[in-house]
């Protein structure tokens, strides 16, 4: 069933199709060796050919998964498209939707011809909250009732783990998340964590939230797929929750394909009809002083990931699910054949080695931080 988002969406796409060159639509991923994350990111690629049946509709990734980019582009060429409309399979804007993908884009376009308009991330959105919050009350459904009864809400804290970037506007995104989910539900206490890059990191964040004395803890990957940061993060979690047997720690399964991140997608797809496409570039490290990060003002857009474009070897330490067996300290292992030393990990884990498209993470020896990105190298780190 076409829900009334896609409708409205399919109305507008096709009286645009009429006025100029037929229309399809790219979603743009990171990608993964993660074969489950792959799989889910093609499975809501499908749930979106459902809900515009007219419409061609492809994807690709950056990195570590086919079809690359240029695939997906590709095929909606030979399918006779003579536009466009690409959106960034990302939660938030940070590095891989402003610079990464529209280089790729870029490229495409000005080899081909092909016209390419490029779409907003899923952002801070209504239905991106109302997704998250049937997440969170599937969760709550799950729990346990002791023999007192069910622990009130107010007893309980939620933590929102986000992806973590060096943008400072991404991070502050997932912030603003948990405070419209700790004030819809009305739990006692919210905080926000990362799974990398920024702080403060899982494991030591959780350490600091037990200490308030919430009877229960609620953990939520604001994630839209599994990969081994949702590993990571359950692992981390699990760990702080054998120490204190006394709070009941409830894991909340990260967002997938649910219906209203389908209909979030949608939206974004009508909204580069409408031309209506402008992220947040007020506090857009790139275009303005902000601070900390105003060293990166203007930097140009490009993409730092042709060398991994494609590579589909998968981590022989894990089957199928990630279990983050490969960098359970958060510093990952080469890839076999394509050693870029610690720059490189199952969900690009940035290390302390930027190089030239990365500028120094102004907070990168933060105690609460990832030891990866600490500006000296972790063998001479004292122990911790």
């Amino acid at each position: 069933m076409v829900s009334p988002p896609a409708q409205q969406a399919l109305s507008t796409l096709s009286a645009s199709a009429q006025g100029g060159a037929p229309i399809g639509v790219m979603i743009c991923g990171h990608g993964s060796r993660n074969r489950l994350a792959v799989a889910e990111f093609a499975q809501l690629a499908e749930g979106l050919r459902r809900q515009l049946p007219q419409i061609p509709v492809e994807y690709g990734y950056l990195e570590f998964a086919r079809p690359i980019l240029r695939d997906g582009l590709e095929r909606l060429r030979q399918q006779g498209v003579g536009r466009v409309l690409a959106v960034p399979g990302m939660l938030f804007a940070a590095g891989h939707a402003k610079n990464d993908i529209p280089s790729v884009l870029n490229t495409y376009a000005a080899e081909t011809g092909l016209q390419i308009d490029y779409g907003r991330e899923l952002g801070i959105d209504l239905k991106m909250i109302q997704a998250a919050g049937a997440r969170i009350r599937e969760a709550l459904d799950r729990a346990p009732v002791g023999p007192n009864g069910p622990i009130p809400l107010h007893d309980t804290l939620l933590v929102v783990v986000g992806r973590g970037s060096s943008d400072p506007d991404a991070n502050s995104n997932v912030a603003k998340v948990t405070r419209m989910l700790v004030e819809g539900f009305g739990f006692g206490w919210g905080e926000t964590l990362y799974s990398g890059v920024t702080f403060p990191l899982v494991e030591p964040g959780l350490r600091h939230v037990v200490r308030l004395g919430y009877r229960r803890i609620l953990v939520f990957p604001y994630f839209l797929f599994s990969g081994v940061l949702v590993s990571r993060i359950r692992q981390h979690s699990e760990r702080v929750a054998a120490e204190h047997p006394e709070v009941e720690f409830l894991p909340v399964d990260y967002l997938g394909d649910h219906p209203l991140v389908i209909d979030t997608f949608i939206e974004r797809v009508e909204e580069v009809v409408r031309g209506d496409t402008n992220m947040n570039c007020s506090l857009c490290k790139y275009r303005a002083q902000v601070l900390g990060f105003e060293r990166e003002v203007g930097a140009p857009q490009e993409s730092h990931h042709h060398h991994v474009e494609g590579l589909c070897e998968a981590c022989d330490l894990c089957e199928n699910e990630c279990t983050g067996a490969c960098q359970s300290d958060g510093v990952p292992i080469p890839v076999a054949g394509h050693d870029h030393g610690p720059h490189h990990s199952h969900e690009h884990s940035h290390s302390h080695a930027h190089g030239p498209h990365h500028p120094p993470y102004p907070h990168a020896d933060h105690p609460l931080g990832p030891r990866s990105l600490r500006t000296n190298p972790p063998e001479q780190e004292p122990p911790s």
